[in-house]
């Protein structure tokens, strides 16, 4: 990993990353990581946060200037249950007092993500929320992570589609109703990122070759390119950014 920018507002905070077993949000979890975070993960993939979590460790080995990395937590939660995700919540708030930043990124990807209207269960919906502790601290900063599916648009993930065009307007609006409480919400949408498992399940030649055509960048796009941005926008250098959508998709939509 080439060194990133350093950002002091973020150094000894405890950051919540959904879905950071892989994917963006493994980049993302590695990223805050090295700004001396204490990075929680929620997930269901303990063997693949595992990975994570070495790989993060041996970063530590090998970081030089860098503040005072802090191994991530691992807790196992299925966030398509509200209970159980009340109750993971619950347990770490018990720990840790508050979460400063939140990151939603836990979702469906690959293949589980293209869903026909008519193949939809109610799994495929999940649900998140520490903003009392973060009211009750004072500030904090949550990004959620959408999609530019539905830009496109994509027809074979209406659902998906639906679910991340949601979030700009959940993020606008609850932006409005949290930020007397300093805390800022904003959201990233991301192209076509080219995860381990969009190459296993998604990123065939002629899915690629469609892509090229989309973005102006002819290049894949990484993981790590996104979580850059997502770190950028929890930190103070953002202070002043809340209610907004930044995308990462290689210039693919060039609508506003």
């Amino acid at each position: 990993m080439t060194a990133p920018a350093i950002y002091p507002s973020l150094a000894n905070k405890t950051v919540l990353v959904t879905g950071g077993a892989e994917g963006i949000g493994a980049a993302t979890v590695e990223r805050f990581a090295y700004q001396g975070c204490q990075v929680l993960i929620l997930d269901l993939n303990e063997e693949a946060a595992q990975r994570t979590i070495a790989h993060v460790s041996h970063l530590q080995n090998e970081a030089k200037g860098s503040p005072s990395t802090k191994t991530p937590i691992f807790y196992r939660c299925d966030l398509s249950s509200l209970e159980e995700t009340k109750a993971t919540i619950a347990k770490i708030l018990e720990g840790w007092t508050t979460v400063n930043v939140l990151i939603n990124n836990a979702a469906a990807t690959g293949k589980s993500a293209r869903l026909r209207t008519e193949d939809v269960t109610s799994d495929s919906w999940d649900f998140l929320a520490v903003l009392p502790a973060m009211k009750a601290a004072g500030a904090g900063s949550i990004v959620n992570l959408g999609s530019i599916t539905w830009r496109i648009p994509a027809p074979d993930s209406p659902v998906y589609a639906a679910c991340k065009a949601a979030i700009m307007g959940l993020t606008r609006v609850q932006s409005k109703e949290v930020g007397a409480a300093n805390i800022r919400i904003n959201s990233v949408m991301p192209g076509a990122i080219a995860t381990q498992r969009q190459r296993e399940d998604v990123l065939t030649d002629e899915y690629r070759a469609e892509i090229m055509r989309g973005q102006s960048l002819q290049r894949d796009l990484l993981p790590e390119e996104v979580a850059k941005v997502i770190v950028f926008l929890a930190s103070d250098e953002a202070s002043g950014v809340t209610g907004s959508t930044y995308t990462v998709d290689g210039g693919w939509c060039s609508d506003p």
